[in-house]
């Protein structure tokens, strides 16, 4: 699937969750803004390796993805095309990404609630 339509999909689904799960809105903000700092970090190992430079390592990509940042890295690999031809690092980004949006259930305030007892 085209990157866009990807982030679009997570966009309105999203927002659906957002409805159905009753997530706050600070959560929405908070994936924007680990986002642009995932991308500025994309951006920022480019550069370095271009240069033969000291690179950021790929536990602090994943570490940020895993966050909340994955919207942005997945964005920056594309625009960037960086970090999209080794596949454990794509393996593992994938992962980071599924664990994010389990907790992204899991913590929901629906969710909390449902398993109360």
């Amino acid at each position: 699937m085209h990157t866009a339509l990807f982030l679009l999909a997570c966009l309105a689904a999203y927002g659906l969750a957002t409805y159905l799960l009753q997530v706050p809105l600070w959560v929405g903000l908070a994936y924007l803004s680990l986002s642009l700092i995932t991308i500025a970090f994309y951006t920022w190992d480019k550069a370095q390796a271009r240069a033969g430079q000291w690179r950021i390592s790929e536990r602090t990509l994943h570490g940020l993805a895993l966050a909340g940042g994955w919207p942005g890295a997945l964005l920056a690999q594309r625009w960037l095309r960086h970090k999209t031809i080794k596949r454990s690092f794509r393996i593992q980004f994938w992962a980071t990404v599924a664990l994010n949006l389990a907790a992204f259930v899991v913590l929901s305030p629906v969710a909390q609630a449902w398993w109360r007892p």
